[in-house]
């Protein structure tokens, strides 16, 4: 009996964790984890204690993922009236409202004291990081401005600001830099986004740039946010040191988000559209491990 009720709990954990997954969005906060561990390798590299580097990508996990549970249990009543979400589970009732905030506040605060325990400037960084993307961002303002991508686009710099900060032992104007990359990579990645699912917004009833300014104002904005990511990214690169040869691969990658983004401007199409919106998540995994290794 006792074999057979641990197999059980086994079982039970086994189809938790896979109810529960879908919460952390794992692409999106993949790659949030891998700007951060870029950032702290952009001051420490070679890395010399491992056990540093560990505790530096557990503890973003948890902070990222716990926000990101918090988010959704938050807009649970905007993803049951939108197509692309309807299914996710908060939305269609497979994980209760309690449950689910019970997760996102446990992994939020182990994120968080973890990341206090390792540094207090570095827990500072991370907690400034989950304060932005749930209160500023989401409480506050997505459901008042388009704005607000804004504050979402600085809750999605402060993994790399935080990663270097934790690398130095300080702040600095490379890690800042890193963050405005991601600032400005942010428009590219969200509003390409709004554009694809314009009606699934609108029926939320969430102000975003393309409902807003239009469709060609937003084009624009993609346009000038890629330079402007695309340029912090290769200053940040030659100013840690980067080797030409990386260089040079860095800015092939940037001239075809580059190219992706004028081409949205003046030949647009809902293709070119979803292409920049896929190649903006490739660019900017591509850029954090070029800058890894």
């Amino acid at each position: 009996m006792t074999a057979l009720a641990a197999q059980s709990k086994i079982v039970n954990l086994k189809s938790k964790i896979r109810l529960y997954w879908p919460l952390t969005k794992s692409l999106q906060t993949g790659l949030l984890l891998s700007t951060g561990l870029a950032g702290y390798m952009s001051a420490r590299c070679p890395v010399m204690h491992w056990y540093d580097f560990l505790g530096l990508g557990v503890s973003l996990f948890l902070a990222i993922a716990g926000s990101t549970i918090l988010n959704m249990w938050y807009d649970r009543d905007i993803d049951s009236v939108m197509n692309r979400t309807h299914h996710r589970p908060l939305a269609d009732g497979r994980v209760s409202p309690n449950e689910a905030l019970r997760l996102g506040l446990i992994l939020s605060a182990l994120g968080i004291g973890m990341a206090v325990a390792m540094s207090p400037l570095y827990g500072l960084v991370v907690f400034a990081g989950l304060f932005f993307d749930v209160v500023v961002y989401t409480i506050w303002l997505k459901r008042r401005t388009c704005w607000s991508i804004v504050w979402g686009g600085i809750s999605g710099g402060m993994p790399i600001l935080a990663g270097r900060a934790f690398g130095l032992g300080h702040m600095d104007g490379i890690g800042i830099l890193l963050a405005l990359a991601v600032l400005f990579w942010i428009p590219t990645h969200i509003l390409t986004f709004s554009m694809r699912y314009f009606d699934d917004y609108r029926a939320a009833k969430i102000p975003t740039f393309p409902s807003v300014y239009g469709f060609p104002v937003t084009r624009a904005t993609i346009a000038v946010s890629s330079v402007i990511a695309a340029l912090s990214i290769g200053a940040a690169g030659i100013m840690i040191g980067m080797e030409w040869g990386y260089l040079r691969l860095l800015a092939v990658l940037s001239a075809g988000l580059l190219a992706l983004a004028v081409a949205s401007v003046f030949r647009p199409s809902e293709r070119v559209n979803f292409g920049l919106f896929k190649y903006a998540s490739v660019y900017m995994l591509a850029a954090m491990i070029l800058m890894m290794f």
